[in-house]
């Protein structure tokens, strides 16, 4: 019974951050909430690890400021008990050209007492940095490599 409602959590956990209601997403959070992204902070400043309230909030606000529409999808969840792992499609619009940036997401969740006090996510942060910066890494490392 238990892994149900903590799956109905994290549910609206993203229904709430991907309608950009912080305010919410952060009700069901703990106070000292941890959130890690794993992605390269050269490139993502905004991400990687964040703790508390307020630095998690500014993350997300950030990530909002850059990025029109969030939506996603979730492809699996599974739970046992206070332990919650979604896979997850992701969708961005970019703010300043309309393009969209999709990637796949593994989330991990736990709670605590209800609310949930640590968020990890890993990513695939080469298609995700492609996708960004709108080049082909692949083909620029092939260019640079000795033959």
């Amino acid at each position: 019974m238990i892994e149900h409602i903590n799956k109905q959590r994290v549910r609206k956990l993203l229904e709430a951050h991907a309608a950009g209601d912080f305010d919410a997403v952060l009700a069901s959070c703990s106070d000292d909430v941890e959130h890690f992204a794993s992605a390269p902070i050269d490139i993502f400043p905004h991400l990687g690890r964040r703790t508390g309230k307020a630095e998690v909030r500014q993350m997300w606000e950030t990530t909002r400021n850059r990025y029109a529409d969030v939506r996603h999808e979730i492809k699996a969840m599974i739970c046992e008990g206070d332990q919650v792992a979604a896979d997850l499609r992701v969708f961005l619009r970019k703010r300043d050209n309309d393009r969209i940036v999709q990637y796949d997401l593994a989330a991990f969740y736990t709670l605590r007492d209800g609310r949930i006090c640590r968020i990890r996510e890993i990513m695939d942060t080469f298609d995700l940095v492609q996708q960004v910066l709108e080049c082909d890494l692949g083909r620029l490392l092939i260019a640079d490599s000795p033959r």
